[in-house]
């Protein structure tokens, strides 16, 4: 475990001049997009929280569920040299990467806690009652990009398309995720029925919602908020018992395929 976590840390940035500063640079020139696009031209509204802070959060939560679901669902094929020369026991890997892509979302988050920090002493944000939830939403995002990645990973031995249907719907699901405009936006009168449903389908949204509402005031609590966050806790937990089943199923065999 630790040897796959020293690797997929260490030695992707070790010939970078950067190295471990991309870790900031990434959600950095990402959120300054979504300032400029978003925030600044196509004006979405933020809720009342200060534009860094609104899309810093969902910058850096996304990329933690983007990365867990497709660098997970390559598991067999990005190691199948190594799976075919020597036996542990493959759930390693994935397990591996949960603590690899933490890693790097605790380098993320400190980012996000100086910028929060800061807003906070200027009296623009604060904390409200439900802040207990915001440990829960990151265990969630990990858990649903790893249960994701695992049923990604089983499939894609066989069809190896999986791998870039996941990779070019993550971008898309992205603009079906309330992180470039914030819920509100999906209840104001003339927003479309179908359009905020269909958001609201989305397992992900539960998540990202619930951790600006832990991290902001309760104000940014939207209707149907509870109901959506129960949606989502009960999709991951449904997504992980499959994503556990497959990847069992198909580790036995997948030399045979891959």
């Amino acid at each position: 475990m630790w040897l796959l976590v020293k690797r997929d840390v260490v030695a992707v940035y070790k010939q970078t001049i950067l190295g471990p500063i991309w870790f900031f640079i990434q959600p950095v020139f990402t959120m300054a997009v979504y300032i400029l696009v978003f925030g600044l031209i196509a004006d979405l509204g933020t809720d009342g929280i200060p534009m860094p802070l609104f899309y810093l959060s969902g910058v850096i939560m996304w990329g933690y569920f983007s990365a867990m679901l497709t660098n997970t669902g390559s598991t067999f094929i990005t190691n199948q040299a190594l799976f075919s020369k020597v036996y542990f026991p493959r759930v390693i890997v994935p397990l591996s990467l949960l603590y690899s892509n933490g890693l790097k979302f605790l380098i993320q988050f400190v980012l996000f806690l100086i910028v929060y920090i800061y807003y906070a002493f200027e009296g623009q944000v604060s904390l409200g009652t439900n802040w207990y939830l915001l440990p829960f939403t990151i265990v969630l995002i990990a858990v649903q990009g790893l249960a994701g990645g695992l049923i990604v990973s089983a499939l894609a031995t066989r069809y190896r398309d999986f791998n870039f249907l996941v990779k070019f719907g993550v971008d898309l699901l992205r603009y079906a995720t309330p992180i470039v405009y914030p819920m509100s936006l999906l209840f104001a009168e003339s927003s479309g029925g179908t359009l905020k449903w269909v958001i609201m389908a989305n397992p992900m949204t539960g998540i990202l919602d619930a951790f600006k509402v832990a991290a902001f005031e309760d104000s940014f609590i939207q209707p149907y908020f509870w109901e959506t966050f129960a949606y989502s806790c009960l999709f991951t937990l449904l997504l992980l018992v499959i994503g556990i089943a497959a990847f069992h199923r198909v580790e036995k065999k997948f030399i045979d395929t891959v």
